[in-house]
């Protein structure tokens, strides 16, 4: 009859456990099988009023290369826009964007308010590059080394501390093993 009792009490403190545990976990460190490997093969159609798309064959030649992939419905993607100029700013660095899912004249409107800070743009229409890539949700962004492979992915904007902390000196040290 005591078990009966504490059963109620034994349910609630391992849910609460079990929510402990969860809420003690980082929500930006998403799994990804992707670091380490090369970028799958892709290539996507430019963005309308541009005459370049991207394909995996720009993200092999050597250099430190960043690709982010956004949204004009992306409201993240509005917040880290100038933390993107930044990084196109820094020398020795490309940048290139992959357009997920979007509206084609919505995207250009969101690059003309804002600014276009890519090299090149590929327009991924139906998402499913981006599936490739292990993109979880908009805005993530991956860095490319010389020989084509993922060394880091960032999910969510990029704010200023993971420029400083993050970007940057992950950036130099490829510089300085190229």
């Amino acid at each position: 009859m005591r078990l009966k009792s504490l059963l109620p009490l034994l349910i609630f403190l391992g849910l609460a456990a079990v929510l402990w545990v969860g809420l003690g976990l980082k929500p930006r460190e998403v799994p990804t099988v992707m670091i380490g490997r090369a970028v799958p093969e892709f290539d996507l159609p430019p963005l309308d009023g541009r005459t370049q798309g991207l394909a995996s064959a720009a993200l092999r030649v050597p250099g430190v290369k960043i690709v982010n992939v956004f949204a004009s419905w992306c409201v993240p993607c509005r917040v880290e826009h100038p933390q993107l100029s930044a990084l196109k700013n820094l020398p020795g660095i490309a940048l290139y964007g992959i357009n997920y899912k979007d509206n084609v004249a919505d995207a250009r409107a969101f690059l003309d308010g804002l600014g276009d800070p890519f090299a090149a743009i590929g327009y991924d229409r139906s998402g499913r590059v981006s599936i490739d890539w292990g993109v979880y949700g908009v805005p993530e962004t991956y860095v490319v080394d010389g020989d084509g492979k993922i060394v880091y992915r960032h999910v969510g904007p990029i704010s200023d501390d993971d420029l400083k902390t993050k970007f940057t000196p992950l950036i130099e040290r490829l510089r300085e093993g190229a």
